[in-house]
């Protein structure tokens, strides 16, 4: 269709019709109005282009580069004894302990901080006093102090026992006896750690609109029976992302236990080394190991999250290219 042959208006066609343009106009630049036309149709896709990038992406891979080869060429990383010591019996029974000391920490953190955090929002003042005095003070001492506290009770109570309150002990013994190497670490480790899962799931439970709280209580459900069915579950999804980084984290911090001699991971990499004398090979293996349970919670902690997350909420957000400029041929100019 030619352009000059479009109808054109007269201006008294109304104030919504368009422009009146004499047709001598059009005849003037029909032929470069339809060279516009013809470029756009043959244009070329042209992708956006991001020097800095490319510079960041430059310069970072030469960082990688100088890294790698000083890594690999020096003879002080000691590779050999490396790759001798990654399975060895020694090593592999204090990675035991560091997973059974991070399970056994969170069980006790999560249940514990499930607790707190319902105290907290109580309506009983004392509860709520109570759980805000605990949050402020197990956050407050730095958790290897909380560990060689446990660890040196029996300084403090030399005798410990269980039984009525004001009344006949049923069991007592030395505190030596009941607070060992293992029993302190899981002590300060989860105690300390309970005061951050409670400020986790008050957050999560707050997280939950209100009014499904006014609904549960419409239908007759009681306040524990709507904090167990309603709230918690929906609150999970809020729960879980920090929980996962608390695991993670804790598996790392359950290495101050070595300093009340409990031997996992760490520990057992310092007592090889401290008859050898190869410290960084040793390190170098406790720290391969670190990163393989770390990764593998990492990747379980994706999971969960994509589970739980699923129909609610905007899925994970995923790379996409951006839509290149279109660029017109020669025509246009």
């Amino acid at each position: 269709m030619s352009l000059s042959s479009m109808p054109t208006r007269s201006p008294r066609e109304g104030r919504g019709s368009p422009k009146y343009v004499p047709p001598t106009v059009l005849d003037k630049d029909e032929p470069k109005l339809n060279g516009v036309v013809d470029g756009l149709v043959h244009a070329r896709m042209v992708q956006r282009r991001h020097p800095l990038r490319w510079i960041a992406a430059g310069v970072i891979l030469l960082l990688i580069a100088v890294v790698a080869q000083a890594v690999v060429t020096n003879p002080n990383f000691g590779w050999s004894l490396v790759g001798q010591y990654l399975f060895d019996k020694e090593i592999l029974s204090g990675l035991g302990v560091t997973i059974e000391l991070t399970l056994t920490v969170m069980v006790i953190a999560i249940g514990l901080g499930v607790v707190l955090a319902l105290m907290r929002l109580s309506e009983n003042p004392l509860l709520r006093s109570a759980a805000a005095a605990y949050v402020w003070a197990f956050r407050g001492v730095p958790t290897l102090v909380q560990i060689i506290f446990w660890f040196n009770l029996g300084a403090l109570f030399p005798i410990v026992g269980v039984g009525i309150p004001f009344g006949p002990e049923l069991i007592s013994g030395s505190a030596n006896n009941f607070v060992t190497p293992l029993v302190a670490a899981n002590l300060g480790l989860g105690l300390c750690e309970a005061a951050y899962m409670a400020e986790i799931v008050r957050s999560g439970v707050l997280g939950v609109d209100a009014g499904q709280m006014e609904a549960a209580s419409a239908v007759g459900l009681t306040r524990m029976q709507t904090m167990r069915v309603v709230v918690l579950p929906q609150a999970m999804r809020i729960i879980i992302p920090p929980t996962g980084n608390e695991v993670i984290g804790m598996l790392k911090y359950t290495s101050l236990a070595s300093v009340i001699s409990v031997t996992e991971l760490l520990q057992s990499s310092q007592n090889i080394y401290q008859r050898n004398f190869e410290t960084i090979p040793l390190l170098v293996v406790a720290s391969i190991w670190y990163l393989v349970l770390t990764t593998l919670l990492t990747i379980g902690q994706r999971f969960v999250e994509r589970r739980l997350g699923r129909g609610v909420g905007r899925a994970q957000p995923r790379w996409r290219r951006r839509r290149p400029f279109v660029r017109a041929t020669s025509a246009l100019h």
